[in-house]
């Protein structure tokens, strides 16, 4: 019997607006003195990538995020003195709610579940304020309890960080169930210590990485893939 629910934070619930895109970073770039082809954002995320692969003790560590940032801009062309000034103000920009939109089933869905009695949780690889971020968009009062990787001190795919989250919930790994975008860090991750999972795998999310259904993944035969949060209340 599934009593908990935890999801991750960005692009399960929540993605970046023109900030993030292209032309976004093209800004940021210009006041660091870099050239970049905002055209070449979308190639240059899923390049960059294999940065955020490499750390294989999944500590939490800034610097990591940074030279994924840094290799994005280098691979948009842009090379001199202020790159990593540029990225690191790109890293500490990611952090501001105001960047990003709820999507539109994430309010009535976790609204629903929290009435039907689930508990809910949110286990997010980020330096965001996970009560700020709640606040923002309205959804203080519907989490039981949220873990950053920044808090915790290791990110997804960690046990640590679930085993955390499931205790703060008060739940069996069996009772809960993990809902997000990337098949490593999320489904990889809870399926490890015990939890189900759930794929989301959103038609039209910008491709950003080699571990996501949108870039060709798939997830384990057990695994439900759904396409919106509105097909997730079946599925408990």
């Amino acid at each position: 019997m599934i009593r908990a629910v935890c999801f991750d934070v960005d692009f399960t619930l929540i993605y970046p607006g023109p900030t993030f895109q292209g032309e976004g970073y093209q800004r940021f770039c210009e006041r660091h003195g870099l050239s970049v082809d905002p055209a070449a954002f979308g190639d240059a995320v899923l390049a960059a990538s294999a940065v955020l692969d490499e750390r294989q003790d999944h500590v939490f560590d800034p610097q990591v995020f940074i030279d994924y940032v840094r290799r994005v801009v280098e691979y948009m062309g842009g090379a001199g003195v202020g790159l990593e000034a540029c990225a690191r103000e790109i890293y500490d920009a990611w952090a501001a709610n105001r960047h990003f939109s709820l999507y539109e089933d994430v309010a009535p869905v976790l609204t629903g579940l929290a009435q039907s009695g689930f508990r809910l949780g949110l286990i997010s690889n980020t330096h965001r304020c996970l009560s700020s971020f709640q606040e923002h968009f309205d959804l203080s009062g519907l989490i039981m309890a949220a873990l950053s990787s920044s808090e915790h001190g290791y990110n997804k795919p960690h046990p640590s960080i679930f085993r955390t989250a499931l205790g703060l919930l008060q739940v069996a790994p069996e009772e809960a169930v993990m809902v997000g975008d990337n098949l490593k860090q999320d489904i990889e991750g809870a399926l490890g210590v015990g939890m189900r999972a759930v794929l989301v795998c959103r038609s039209g999310t910008a491709k950003r990485s080699g571990a996501g259904c949108e870039a060709g993944g798939r997830a384990p035969g057990e695994v439900p893939v759904i396409r919106s949060l509105t097909e997730l209340p079946a599925l408990l």
